[in-house]
């Protein structure tokens, strides 16, 4: 099978351990659509499965995700498929905003906010990049482990957009670190994201997989409903605080900068592409 053929997600189960990982390594497991429903496939078999205590998220290859796709040969924006995070019309043959409203809506403020309520825990398993759409798949996970190499970063400001769709920045950090990771854009070390309280662990890299899966096993003792419902009591506890409300607010603003960008420009990413984000963020 071809690189081109690989199933963009991977999925097996060791012991009580459930492991996805995205599979696009050639592209630093950039998100496509595609990849979006084979992760939700992917964690729906996971949480059916009665022999499944703990998911396991991770990457193949050197990085965790590069974002979302905006410029790899499988970018998928004007496909169907099947919507299964909100009730909206399908996305393509609209125009404007009508159509990334649409997209967006499911592909990513809708998914990530579905994966949230997943009633196992889920693990995040991050080395090496970390980027925009990568940060959102993460931070819909409950733990995030994280190696001495990985960074974890929000460029998108350098669109003129205000942060990615799922904003968690400010429950994740703190408004003061928010702000500062969208004002300058930059690369924040693991290390960092740890002491911010974003990361749980930070190990090698050559350990990453072993702690991940320790971790995971201890986990997996635990009762079934209390770790489900104790995963409910701190996410309605995060949405008291006005997560899921400031979501809301700032997906409005997310789409303005959009729509202000193809207005003035005719291209809602602000004429930004992968290249020159990749060369602003590496220090001189």
């Amino acid at each position: 099978m071809s690189a081109e053929e690989d199933p963009v997600v991977t999925y097996e189960v060791r012991d009580s351990i459930a492991i996805i990982r995205l599979n696009r390594p050639r592209y630093r497991n950039a998100q496509n659509s595609a990849v979006t429903y084979a992760l939700d496939a992917a964690f729906v078999q996971a949480t059916n499965d009665d022999a499944v205590s703990v998911i396991v998220l991770g990457g193949n290859g050197d990085h965790f995700c590069a974002g979302h796709d905006i410029g790899t040969p499988g970018r998928d924006i004007d496909q169907s498929f099947e919507r299964k995070a909100v009730i909206w019309w399908d996305h393509v043959g609209a125009e404007g905003v009508d159509s990334r409203f649409a997209r967006e809506s499911e592909v990513y403020l809708g998914m990530c906010r579905r994966w949230r309520e997943i009633p196992k825990p889920v693990i995040a398993m991050v080395q090496g990049a970390c980027i925009a759409g990568g940060l959102m798949l993460a931070w819909s996970c409950d733990f995030i482990v994280a190696s001495d190499d990985a960074f974890f970063q929000d460029p998108v400001v350098r669109m003129g957009i205000p942060g990615v769709e799922y904003f968690a920045h400010p429950w994740v950090t703190n408004p003061r670190a928010a702000k500062e990771m969208l004002y300058t854009g930059d690369r924040m070390p693991a290390q960092r994201a740890h002491e911010l309280g974003m990361v749980n662990h930070v190990v090698p890299r050559d350990q990453l997989e072993q702690h991940t899966f320790d971790l995971a096993a201890r986990i997996a003792q635990m009762p079934r409903l209390g770790l489900a419902l104790s995963k409910k009591a701190v996410n309605q506890a995060e949405d008291l605080q006005g997560m899921r409300a400031g979501m809301d607010s700032v997906f409005g603003l997310h789409h303005a900068a959009h729509a202000h960008n193809a207005e003035v420009g005719g291209d809602s990413l602000g004429g930004v592409g992968v290249t020159s984000i990749r060369k602003a963020s590496e220090k001189p």
